[in-house]
């Protein structure tokens, strides 16, 4: 069993938020994540809600700034959110740009060095983490849903299309959908991958829908219109043809007026847990 370092713990809408800590086989050294259990959680095992942050931020991000427990303690979901990417790396080029290295692992295994050997963020979001997680608290791993915002909406897509059966719902706040041609994944990428395109495919949404990849239910995606990357870095009418060429169900939300920060979040991330528990139901 894993050992898990507790960092804090509060009492929050009758639940439990707690931030820890844990020793990382994926990713090469500490990690932390946050988790929050609803008051359910005390009668057994719960339906659990993954949520992946964007670029800089941290477990706390969302935890802090989202106002999700209120209803995920009404709704009888646990909520789990980890960090963006490995910390205290100590490789040359990991600090000092917020778009790429560390608070910027983009959800993927890198395998150019000297990258590979910390930054593998998708086996640590589907493999580790859950098997850590499912060891100390009351989850019904059967019963998975997963969502995120920007960096961490692309994450939640890709890893949902990339593992039919595991998640039983998906949504995303300003997701970077086509991340192979957009500069945020035109940068990061080459450095995290190489130069082949078709591994970076697998890391970018809209080409997997294209390429047959398909979710089992209705995507869930809100976009601001005010927001300020949504033209170069964004683009969700990619994912949309994409989606409405394949047959596969999406509903874009596109929101008059809001703008990429947490104010935005905060105002449909009920919305996207009521999403998220009808699938979730037993």
């Amino acid at each position: 069993m894993t050992t898990i370092e507790t960092i804090s713990e509060q009492r929050c809408f009758g639940g439990l938020q707690g931030f820890y800590s844990h020793a990382s086989e994926a990713c090469g050294g500490t990690m932390r994540f946050a988790v929050f259990m609803p008051p359910a959680a005390e009668n057994g095992p719960v339906p659990v809600l993954w949520y992946l942050a964007g670029l800089t931020c941290t477990a706390e991000t969302f935890t802090i700034k989202a106002g999700a427990q209120r209803a995920a303690a009404e709704l009888g979901i646990a909520l789990v959110m980890p960090d963006t990417s490995p910390r205290d790396t100590g490789i040359d080029g990991a600090t000092g740009d917020w778009e790429f290295g560390e608070g910027a692992g983009f959800y993927l295994d890198a395998t150019e060095a000297p990258w590979a050997s910390r930054f593998r963020m998708y086996s640590y979001v589907v493999d580790e983490l859950p098997r850590v997680v499912s060891e100390r608290f009351a989850l019904d791993m059967s019963r998975q849903g997963i969502f995120g915002h920007s960096m961490g909406g692309h994450g939640a897509l890709t890893i949902a299309l990339r593992n039919p059966g595991r998640y039983r719902s998906v949504s995303a706040f300003a997701p970077i959908v086509a991340p192979a041609n957009v500069p945020w994944g035109e940068k990061a990428f080459p450095r995290y991958l190489g130069d082949d395109r078709k591994a970076w495919a697998l890391h970018d949404a809209t080409q997997l829908v294209r390429d047959g990849a398909r979710f089992d239910g209705r995507i869930l995606i809100d976009q601001g219109e005010a927001d300020g990357f949504l033209t170069n870095q964004l683009q969700p009418q990619r994912f949309e043809a994409a989606c409405e060429e394949a047959g596969q169900p999406l509903q874009l939300r596109m929101q008059p007026g809001y703008d990429h920060s947490y104010y935005f979040i905060q105002s449909f991330v009920e919305d996207h847990l009521r999403h998220h528990a009808k699938a979730l139901a037993v």
